[in-house]
């Protein structure tokens, strides 16, 4: 590999794109070395369809390369058990708010974009229908997540910062050190109590940085059934990302 000096380590995060040979495939691997990171980590970015390998600035980029070939079974069975991509289209179910509803294309309706019982109706041209249908959801999630964000940080005496919703590729939100909140816009596609622990999840973090006991005892109190949508979203949360 040998993308990277040690003796001047950058601030931010690096990425590298590389094909790599595993186990006989040809297989493109993003490298990425992070300032923040602590360990080895291999995860599979279900957007893009590519191992992602994040390391530590110190670690050498053989160690890395080394780690990714030890792990090589488990990258080529995720890679093969990724979800089948979903593209906005007429006639395709899209979950809202967990229920499906099947786009209806129909160019001289009005209204723009709306939900009528299980169809999604989308007005306007078909080359613009993807767009429309995303624009929709995006203001879906900001509508259900903003007040529902300011009214848990309200329950535990914290006001957040500013709140967004984002197109994350690995992360369904995050909290940050000035009390900022992101969420991931297609929390939209899950199921109500989904995106409320998620939400809970963040909020939590305005008061414990971490996840210690204490954390997850104000998760629990945000939201008493979070596990059960814990469990749903590590099981289904790669299918949403491959939606649209």
């Amino acid at each position: 590999m040998g993308f990277f000096r040690k003796s001047r380590l950058p601030a931010a995060p690096v990425e590298i794109a590389e094909t790599v040979l595993l186990d006989g495939r040809k297989v493109e691997v993003l490298w990425r070395r992070h300032p923040r990171a602590r360990r080895l980590k291999l995860q599979i970015d279900t957007r893009s369809g590519r191992p992602v390998v994040s390391y530590p600035m110190t670690v050498p980029d053989t160690e890395a390369h080394a780690f990714l070939l030890r792990n090589a079974r488990w990258a080529l069975d995720a890679l093969d058990n990724i979800p089948t991509r979903i593209a906005f289209a007429p006639g395709v179910a899209v979950p809202i708010a967990g229920r499906d509803r099947r786009i209806d294309h129909r160019p001289d309706a009005r209204g723009g974009v709306r939900i009528d019982g299980d169809s999604l109706i989308v007005s306007g041209e078909a080359a613009h229908l993807p767009r429309r249908v995303t624009d929709f959801l995006k203001a879906e999630a900001r509508r259900t997540v903003k007040p529902l964000a300011q009214d848990l940080a309200l329950q535990v005496g914290r006001k957040p910062g500013r709140i967004s919703l984002r197109d994350q590729v690995s992360r369904w939100g995050s909290c940050a050190a000035n009390g900022n909140l992101s969420f991931n816009w297609r929390l939209v596609l899950a199921p109500p109590p989904v995106l409320h622990y998620v939400v809970a999840h963040e909020v939590s973090h305005l008061i414990h940085m971490d996840h210690s006991p204490a954390f997850w005892s104000l998760v629990a109190r945000l939201d008493p059934d979070y596990r059960a949508a814990r469990d749903w979203l590590t099981a289904e949360g790669a299918r949403l990302h491959r939606i649209g």
